[in-house]
């Protein structure tokens, strides 16, 4: 049985001087044998929070724990035997060996586990099979298509029937056929037994999924309601670096500073914006979080518009 908690975890590091933080208080559940999707744009953490689950980054806080073992609190041999036995890692790019069969790439974790060679053999050919790829043991990578390659990698992923699995953009290198087969196949693995999350921004996944977690935090959202007015007192934060990017501002009256998180601890100034300027647009009109804080610098009147809303009804002018 695997059920995976993920509790208020938050990951920050420092990139070029700034604090960078792609997932913030992220909570969700998984029971045995859901598929869970990860779902969002590039640069919204679903790279970051898979390799937390496989033990590959530790959180700057929060927890993460698979049945009734805490894996952000893992360490030294504890780590390696859980990286081992407990997670297995579906690779976007496939990352096979080159020069060894498809057999042998499945081996591959089963040997460097201790595994016997004959044993590892018949495990490596019993997962071929299970991914329909029985004619196709023998055959290195470069003969291979790019949904067989992918089968291939989800049999190694499997090869030490861990009870969790992660794959990161499983469908990203695959044609439309390819795809149909791959999304059947890790339906299937997510059975009694087996957790399985998946990181995409393909949201067709979605309609196989147990549980969806929209990364929203980075996952733009254009409101199809009227503009709305916005009342701020000084000193007063609009939105955070790394918030969701729903809304442009106008500014009426008062004034708004722009800035960013240093790594330091300290804020650097972007931008001052005065009565008639509007910020906030790239955002939603690129589809990325905020990278940069607001906050009002004195008693402040804002027009927040979605983004179809302000299309409409602004030309652009310069802040």
């Amino acid at each position: 049985m695997a059920t995976l908690t993920v509790d208020n975890l938050t990951v920050e590091y420092k990139s070029g001087g700034y604090l960078v933080r792609p997932l913030r208080d992220l909570s969700f559940r998984a029971e045995d044998g859901h598929l869970v999707v990860l779902l969002g744009p590039s640069g919204c953490g679903k790279t970051t929070l898979l390799s937390c689950l496989a033990g590959l980054l530790t959180p700057t806080s929060g927890t993460i724990t698979l049945d009734d073992v805490e894996v952000s609190s893992l360490r030294g041999s504890k780590m390696s035997r859980y990286r081992r036995h407990t997670v297995g890692v579906v690779f976007q790019a496939f990352n096979l060996i080159p020069s060894l069969s498809a057999r042998s790439n499945v081996m591959v974790p089963l040997r460097l586990a201790g595994v016997r060679r004959t044993e590892a053999r018949r495990r490596a050919e019993k997962l071929l099979t299970q991914v329909d790829l029985p004619e196709r043991m023998k055959h290195r990578p470069a003969r291979l298509s790019g949904g067989q390659q992918q089968r291939v990698a989800i049999a190694r992923a499997l090869a030490q029937d861990p009870p969790l699995v992660i794959a990161d953009e499983p469908t990203a290198h695959l044609d439309y056929i390819q795809v149909e087969g791959v999304l059947r196949l890790i339906r299937d693995i997510a059975s009694p037994g087996r957790l399985v999350v998946v990181a995409t921004h393909d949201e067709r996944i979605t309609q196989l999924a147990d549980v969806v977690v929209e990364l929203t935090s980075h996952r733009t959202v254009s409101p199809a309601t009227e503009p709305e007015t916005v009342h701020l007192k000084p000193g007063e934060v609009l939105f955070e670096q790394g918030d969701a990017s729903d809304w442009i501002y106008v500014l009426e009256a008062g004034g708004i500073d722009l800035y960013r998180e240093l790594a330091d601890g300290g804020e650097e100034s972007v931008l001052h914006v005065d009565p008639g300027g509007y910020f906030g647009e790239m955002g939603p009109m690129m589809n990325l979080p905020r990278s940069a804080s607001a906050r009002a610098t004195a008693p402040s009147v804002l027009t927040r518009y979605g983004l179809s809303q302000f299309r409409s009804s602004h030309t652009r002018r310069p802040p």
